[in-house]
């Protein structure tokens, strides 16, 4: 991470870093929408602070002075925690969330909280209650969702580190369309302690970088187990930035058909095909596996994650925190206001549909069954762990796509994370890393899939390719780290 060893050499301060970041920030952020709040004042503050520790010589932390961004369905004693909701708009944490403690603690600056689809419903971040973020590459087209803030942010901006959350593909998905790396990392892998919850068995929270070592740098410091968390796994914390610089010749790495559906297109097969060849040449076997359930991933997973959310947004009912009507008549007034006006059209359409499924004589046909996939969907990938120690496919079966093109028809949205749900609903470490641009200069994204608690290989398959490649390097027309330039 080239800020950090800048700052550990002394040719910056960790003042300055955090200048520099705020001047970026300055330059991208009017044209894109990406970040819903920034903190000049207090991260200067605390850059500032970081600069007396390090000039008498004590250590400031392994990421000292670096500046970060975080996802604003993070709690963080900075600004308020919105999910990107009204019903939050004014909520102030008294807390941070641990990945962000172990940010703070490792030296890092918060300067910035991005946008994201409210409460982390969405793949295009246009369903936050704020406004619309728009993709770095050609600004009339989306940046994927729900991190998508994040992911324009880290390929915009330069010297920070960006945290997203990931439980359908909400941090590969943006990823792959902003041509960022994004890791979602093992469930358990990462506390996920005061991230808001959207699917609790689902929700994990991950690095978004420019570069796949970078993702591997993060992740050290905010793996881990967390006694606030009980998900967390008790387990030691490889070095993961020494881990993924390892050789890959010898990994054994599956391509299954039932990630090239009917209906990709034929850009991202084919970039996503010669990526595949790259890692032959590198002395990775490949071969073909199959994955049979994959077509019921989807449907599973809406059933399952909207089920989950119907349960976790009960508690925002306009009595302990949140926002409360002030024209209500009476305590059931009260109740279906503050939610009706709180929430927005996507929310209120997957709570209905997951307190339809819990519901008496649904329960089994919808609730169950999906749960039954979704242990058949987990089988699939112990099976092909057999035989392969990765799977590599695409990241979407489509680049970004222009703003507004599938936000009025929910099931065509829900159709470009076809390809990243089974990771959230088997429990395995995913990324996604640019492997070339279509002939709109969009990127597209290629996916790695792990074993649990393997996210070593998927991070060294990751930094081994972009070890051979330059597709991570390329600067999006809207830019801050090229002295202000900006373009598209």
């Amino acid at each position: 991470m080239e800020i950090r060893d800048r700052i550990r050499r002394g040719e910056m301060s960790a003042l300055e870093a955090v200048d520099e970041a705020l001047r970026q920030l300055d330059v991208v952020n009017p044209r894109l929408q990406a970040a819903l709040q920034i903190f000049p004042d207090g991260a200067r503050t605390a850059a500032a602070a970081i600069d007396r520790r390090l000039a008498a010589g004590e250590d400031a932390g392994p990421l000292a002075g670096v500046p970060f961004t975080v996802k604003d369905n993070f709690c963080t004693l900075e600004g308020h925690t919105t999910a990107g909701s009204r019903i939050l708009e004014s909520f102030a944490s008294p807390y941070d969330a641990t990945a962000v403690r172990k940010l703070k603690e490792a030296g890092a600056v918060c300067v910035a909280k991005t946008n994201l689809d409210e409460f982390g419903m969405g793949s295009s971040t246009e369903n936050s209650a704020f406004h619309v973020t728009r993709n770095p590459w050609k600004t009339t087209h989306v940046p994927g969702g729900s991190s998508g803030g994040a992911a324009a942010l880290a390929v915009s901006t330069g010297g920070m580190i960006h945290l997203g959350s990931d439980t359908g593909g909400s941090i590969r998905q943006p990823s792959a369309c902003c041509g960022a790396s994004g890791l979602k990392p093992t469930y358990g892998r990462v506390s996920r302690y005061g991230l808001v919850a959207f699917a609790s068995s689902l929700d994990q929270i991950g690095p978004i970088q420019s570069s796949a070592l970078d993702c591997a740098l993060v992740l050290e410091t905010i793996a881990g187990a967390d006694p606030m968390d009980s998900t967390s796994r008790d387990l030691p914390v490889p070095r993961y930035a020494d881990e993924a610089q390892q050789d890959i010749r010898g990994l054994r790495l599956g391509v299954p058909a039932e990630y090239f559906p009917e209906g990709i297109e034929a850009e991202v097969e084919e970039k996503v095909r010669a990526a595949i060849e790259v890692f032959r040449e590198m002395g990775a076997e490949v071969r073909d596996v199959s994955l049979p359930h994959t077509r019921y991933a989807n449907p599973a997973y809406v059933l399952v994650s909207a089920a989950e959310a119907s349960s976790n947004l009960a508690r925002y009912d306009g009595v302990h925190y949140g926002r409360r009507s002030v024209s209500a008549s009476g305590l059931v007034d009260m109740y279906c206001r503050s939610r009706g006006e709180g929430f927005g059209a996507e929310v209120k359409r997957r709570i209905l549909i997951g307190t339809f499924v819990l519901s008496s004589g649904y329960y089994d046909a919808y609730y169950l069954t999906a749960l039954r996939v979704r242990n058949l969907i987990r089988q699939d990938f112990e099976k092909v762990y057999r035989e392969v120690d990765a799977v590599v496919c695409p990241t979407s079966p489509v680049p970004a796509f222009p703003l507004g093109d599938r936000i009025d028809d929910p099931l065509k949205l829900y159709a470009v994370d076809v390809l990243t749900v089974p990771a959230n609903l088997a429990s395995l470490p995913g990324m996604s890393i640019p492997c070339g641009f279509t002939s709109e200069a969009l990127p597209v994204g290629l996916q790695i899939y792990g074993r649990p608690m393997q996210d070593e290989i998927v991070l060294r398959l990751a930094c081994a390719y972009q070890a051979r490649t330059d597709h991570h390097l390329r600067a999006p027309p809207v830019c801050g780290w090229r002295g202000g330039e900006e373009g598209g």
